[in-house]
C-alpha cells in the first residue's frame, strides 16, 4: 500500500485529493511539522529536503507535490488531459510550482508570520499573488477547467493554493475574480476532495501556533543550534 507522508498544508492535501480521485488504497503517515518532525532523521531519510508531502510506492520513494501528482496520474493514466494538451498541462503545473505556490507562501509569511512588519515585502508578495490570480482569471474565461476543458492534475495543483486565498490576502480575496470563483466551486463540489479533507482532519496533528511551532516552521529565524537537523 502506498504511504503518503502528510501534514496539514496545501501540498500534502493535493496528493491526498488525487489519491481519492484515483480510488487507490493509501496510508496517511502524519508528519507533525508544527513539532518539527520534518527535520528529524526518519523523515529526512524519505525526503532529504525536509518538507511534506513525500510518497512511498513499493520501491519508489519521491517528494515534491508536483512530481508526485505527475507520477500518480501517469501511473494510472488519469487526469492528464488529452495528449495534444500535454504542453499546456506541464505549463500550468509549472505556473503553480514556480509562481502561484511560492508567492502564496510568501504572502502568508510576511502578512501573518514575520516577527516585524515589512511593508515592502507585504506589498510585493500580495501584488504578485494577485497578478497570478488574474492570470488564472483571464485564462478561465469560457472554460470549466484549466487544461482542455477537463478536470486534470493542473486543477488539483492550483486548487491547493487558491483555496487559501483569504488566509493569504484577507476576507473577500477572490471577489475580483468571478471566473476563478466559479472554477473553485466546481473543484470543491468533487466528492473526492471531501474524503481527502476528512481523512486529514482526523489525524493527531498539532494545530496551535506557539513558540514551538514558529521554531519548527521557521528555524532560519532563530540562532543555529550546533548539530541540529533544523539547522542543516
Amino acid at each position: 500500500m502506498m504511504k503518503l507522508f502528510f501534514s496539514l498544508g496545501p501540498n500534502p492535501e493535493k496528493v491526498a485529493f488525487l489519491l481519492e480521485e484515483l480510488g487507490v488504497a493509501y496510508e496517511l503517515v502524519p508528519v507533525d511539522t508544527f513539532k518539527g518532525e520534518q527535520h528529524g532523521a526518519p523523515f529526512r531519510a524519505v525526503n532529504p529536503n525536509g518538507k511534506t508531502p513525500a510518497l512511498i510506492d513499493g520501491p519508489t520513494t519521491m517528494f515534491d507535490s508536483t512530481a508526485i501528482l505527475l507520477y500518480l496520474a501517469e501511473k494510472h493514466g488519469k487526469f492528464l488531459g488529452a495528449v495534444e494538451d500535454r504542453g499546456q498541462l506541464l505549463s500550468w503545473l509549472m505556473f503553480v510550482a514556480s509562481g502561484l505556490g511560492p508567492f502564496s507562501g510568501q504572502a502568508v509569511h510576511f502578512r501573518r508570520m514575520a516577527p516585524q512588519p515589512q511593508e515592502y515585502a507585504v506589498n510585493r508578495y500580495r501584488r504578485e499573488l494577485m497578478r497570478h490570480y488574474q492570470v488564472l482569471e483571464d485564462h478561465l474565461v469560457g472554460k470549466d477547467y484549466v487544461v482542455g476543458g477537463v478536470f486534470t492534475i493542473a486543477d488539483i495543483s492550483a486548487w491547493g493554493w487558491v483555496a487559501r486565498a483569504e488566509f493569504a490576502l484577507g476576507e473577500g480575496a477572490l471577489q475580483p475574480y468571478p471566473n476563478l470563483q466559479a472554477w473553485m466551486a466546481r473543484i470543491v463540489a468533487r466528492p473526492a476532495l471531501a474524503l481527502a479533507k476528512e481523512k486529514g482532519a482526523n489525524l493527531p496533528l498539532k494545530r496551535d501556533f506557539d513558540e514551538e511551532t514558529m521554531r519548527a516552521l521557521f528555524p532560519q529565524n532563530y540562532p543555529l543550534e550546533a548539530g541540529s537537523a533544523a539547522a542543516s
